[in-house]
């Protein structure tokens, strides 16, 4: 296991974070205020976002997660956190200091390797060791065209990127050429997906998976499958939640998470540690209370159940 996933799941083997952005556009409140903006659906009030951040990392969660979004397409009507992945994750570094800053995930075959190789040590650089590089080949045909890229090679240029990452360009430069910043350990990449690539082959050349969003029965049968090719690798998903202001209001299931009380969270985040997820990423979207309210009250009541 890479070391710096110590930091990330603790003494315990197991934290939580926050995906980005934190926003609670898919509420029925964040609607109505998206309309009278304006707004698309899918693009999220980020006037709190530096605000919000800092509490997260001053309230103890153990990481933030952006995702890599290059172009809003309507018809997937997400435009994730809106700012580019790793400009953003610079920003994030310079407020915040302990919490850790991972993508889920950069899409390789869309960037230019190299340059994602110098802006990944950079965001390393500059955040002292805090970047948990998140991969993955991308899903939106949309895009690819636009930058240039052959959808059905998006396997083939995933892999050769992941191969400059891992030897940081090693024996490919020219001679007293150096690619700048230079980290002595690369940050630990994570795979959204399989990436077009073999499960035996994921499993070799990732340092985790970023698994989607279940049920705690459909995690245990996916992390027995992860272990089966990635042993001891760490196994991380993400919850969207609605957190009831009844610390007592029982679960009801929603797509991708669960629309619950704090003591039904706390059981349902224990029942997916026990199917042998490692790390939750909290999605707070859909929240039907202020984004500020349900940081301080998961980080008064549940972290400490578990960090």
């Amino acid at each position: 296991m890479h070391p710096r996933f110590q930091r990330l799941l603790g003494s315990k083997g197991f934290s939580i974070g926050l995906e980005l952005p934190l926003d609670n556009d898919w509420s029925s409140d964040g609607q109505r205020l998206r309309v009278a903006e304006g707004r698309p659906f899918g693009v999220p009030d980020l006037k709190q976002h530096s605000t919000l951040a800092r509490l997260a990392d001053q309230s103890g969660f153990r990481a933030l997660w952006v995702r890599d979004v290059p172009v809003y397409d309507p018809h997937f009507g997400d435009a994730a956190q809106v700012f580019e992945t790793f400009s953003y994750l610079g920003y994030l570094a310079g407020i915040t200091d302990n919490i850790m800053l991972g993508t889920a995930a950069v899409v390789l075959p869309l960037r230019q390797a190299w340059l994602t190789l110098k802006s990944a040590n950079s965001i390393d650089e500059l955040s002292d060791g805090r970047l948990l590089l998140g991969v993955a080949s991308g899903d939106r045909p949309m895009e690819y065209p636009l930058f240039g890229v052959d959808y059905d090679q998006r396997g083939e240029v995933f892999r050769e990127t992941v191969e400059l990452l891992r030897s940081q360009g090693e024996g490919r430069l020219p001679a007293g050429a150096r690619l700048l910043p230079e980290r002595e350990q690369s940050a630990p990449m994570l795979v959204a997906g399989l990436g077009q690539q073999s499960p035996d082959w994921i499993g070799q050349h990732m340092d985790g998976w970023l698994a989607y969003p279940g049920t705690p029965d459909e995690h245990r049968r996916r992390v027995g499958l992860w272990r089966e090719v990635g042993g001891d690798k760490p196994y991380i998903s993400f919850v969207h939640l609605d957190l009831a202001a009844n610390p007592h209001a029982p679960m009801r299931r929603i797509h991708f998470g669960a629309s619950t009380g704090r003591l039904a969270l706390i059981d349902e985040l224990q029942a997916l540690r026990e199917a042998g997820v490692q790390h939750i990423g909290l999605h707070l979207r859909r929240s039907e209370r202020p984004v500020g309210e349900i940081i301080e009250e998961i980080a008064e009541h549940v972290l400490p159940k578990f960090h």
